[in-house]
């Protein structure tokens, strides 16, 4: 059974979910955390996803406010071990919640091209053309909450 938690910024759970976010999402493109960035992060919401049997952070994800109707949703990640079990919709759908809750109208991200149609199944529409981000593709999405 798994469950949500906030956490944190600067404890030993945000370590754990900075380690989790580096090894599914930064390190197979080869890049590296800018610690300038991380500092930005004080601000953010940042959601994990355990496994209440273990306490395994085993999935998280940011969200980072951009104006009164808007938060972005940033750096899902799930641990490769649990990917296909449905843990980053369920982590999707807890973050919607949580924005919905807290004021939000919509809910916008910067997705790879490569997980376009897994959001798109969450029912998010994609918003700009194709742009890059430190060499990366992306295209914004947008759900309204």
């Amino acid at each position: 059974m798994i469950k949500f938690i906030d956490i944190e910024f600067g404890s030993t759970r945000y370590k754990e979910l900075l380690d989790l976010r580096y090894k599914i999402l930064l390190q197979p493109l080869g890049l590296k955390f800018l610690d300038s960035y991380r500092e930005e992060e004080a601000t953010f919401l940042h959601i994990g996803c355990i496994e209440s049997s273990t306490d395994e952070l085993i999935g998280g994800l940011i969200l980072v406010p951009i104006d009164d109707e808007e938060i972005r949703v940033m750096q899902v990640a799930v641990d490769t071990v649990h990917q296909g079990e449905g843990i980053g919709k369920k982590l999707i759908k807890h973050a919607e919640t949580i924005a919905k809750k807290i004021g939000y109208e919509r809910i916008v991200m910067h997705a790879m091209l490569s997980v376009v149609s897994f959001y798109e199944k969450q029912g998010y529409k994609q918003d700009s053309d194709l742009f890059e981000e430190k060499g990366i593709s992306f295209i914004r999405m947008v759900k309204d909450l």
